[in-house]
């Protein structure tokens, strides 16, 4: 397993073992997995965002601390917010992000999410010049979860 897969698995521990609350100090994680501040960072900033259900906060200095929180909402808030926070264009990753973290969640089910995948996959959507690929994945993405919000 990767460094940054066992950062989100300790994080993602922490946030069950305090109930979808977690606290920390970015150096003292870093020293505890054995990796450099700025892959915690790294972490955080790509797999705990808005779009993904977390809220953070962070506080620099001495007695700084980061704090991850998961958003708790119902299933047709969750996929409104995340209609609505795509935007023109996604890429290929953070879809699949989305779609993982939203069967993780039991809002989709694995099988929805992976058909949902494979319709905006790159190869979906070969046919497609490349430079307008991204604006019709998240056009795709935004029409399935709307069909999802009308099914809940």
């Amino acid at each position: 397993m990767r460094m940054t897969d066992n950062v989100v698995q300790y994080i993602l521990s922490l946030l069950e073992a305090e109930h979808g609350s977690a606290e920390f100090r970015r150096n003292e994680l870093a020293e505890t997995m054995g990796c450099v501040p700025s892959q915690i960072s790294y972490v955080i900033s790509s797999r705990f965002t808005p779009e993904q259900g977390y809220l953070v906060e962070s506080r620099r200095g001495g007695g700084g601390y980061i704090r991850i929180t998961r958003v708790q909402r119902d299933a047709p808030t969750l996929l409104m917010h995340l209609v609505n926070s795509i935007g023109e264009s996604l890429d290929r990753t953070t879809a699949g992000v989305i779609l993982s973290n939203l069967a993780e969640r039991k809002i989709l089910s694995v099988r929805d999410a992976k058909l949902m995948a494979t319709a905006v996959s790159d190869q979906a959507l070969s046919a497609a010049a490349p430079d307008i690929r991204d604006n019709l994945r998240a056009g795709i993405l935004k029409n399935l979860l709307m069909a999802a919000y009308s099914a809940t």
